[in-house]
């Protein structure tokens, strides 16, 4: 009875909220915080499906600086966890395909998103150019997902090279974003309370000019991989999931 009644709040405050965002960012389209505006909305569901969100962002951060943020993917409920770490003059980089979901699709391209046709090799590699070019002219950070789709489960899935590629051209710190786990049964809409979800953003990391996109981005991997097991087993003790 639980999960239907959580369902439904959450289903009406879904329509609600992104018909207000809709027509917030009509008003401002494609304005540089709209995306972190989105991320506020979203995040705010976390509430209603019994998760406490614990962000943890870097003292390092100078929100005048652009960056690449890359962050772990993996569900659905990545729109109310994850999206919370979404700071202002940040865009997000997404299939084209996006635009084709009803609302959401809307939202995502007046945010001022970059949409990139996987199936054209040629033309992600423009992409990557004008991507480049936006960050530079509006002084955007961008925020990537290198796993390329979601893990459901399987842990950290190797990453792509975009996001680091991406980091080189534009001379660029690099901001590792770690969700803990959400998969597992850690979230069910049956339980009132789904314990306490970490979001940890670490330091800005600038890679030495001679590495290779590949190699930093085995490097991140280890990296936020070690994290997100810490931010697993400590969500799990603040949760009451197991003992310290």
């Amino acid at each position: 009875m639980l999960a239907i009644i959580r369902f439904f709040v959450i289903f009406c405050y879904f329509i609600l909220m992104n018909l207000y965002l809709i027509i917030f960012f009509i008003v401002r389209p494609m304005h540089r915080d709209n995306v972190y505006e989105a991320g506020k909305a979203y995040s705010w569901m976390a509430n209603l499906i019994g998760v406490k969100l614990l962000f943890r962002k870097s003292s390092n951060i100078d929100l005048t600086k652009k960056y690449v943020y890359v962050g772990n993917h993996q569900n659905t409920y990545d729109l109310a966890t994850i999206s919370h770490s979404a700071l202002p003059g940040v865009v997000t980089v997404g299939k084209k395909s996006l635009k084709w979901i009803p609302i959401f699709g809307l939202i995502y391209w007046l945010s001022g998103n970059i949409m990139i046709d996987r199936k054209n090799t040629g033309k992600a590699r423009g992409t990557l150019n004008l991507t480049a070019e936006k960050m530079r002219e509006r002084n955007l950070s961008v925020y990537m997902f290198p796993e390329g789709t979601r893990s459901r489960g399987r842990g950290l899935l190797p990453f792509k090279t975009g996001a680091f590629r991406l980091a080189a051209v534009e001379n660029t710190p690099i901001v590792p974003i770690v969700c803990s786990n959400t998969n597992d049964g850690k979230i069910k809409l049956n339980r009132w309370n789904n314990g306490t979800i970490i979001i940890e953003m670490l330091d800005p990391i600038m890679p030495e000019k001679d590495t290779t996109a590949k190699d930093v981005a085995k490097s991140f991997h280890s990296l936020m991989l070690d994290t997100f097991n810490r931010i697993n087993h400590e969500a799990d003790v603040l949760s009451g999931r197991v003992k310290d």
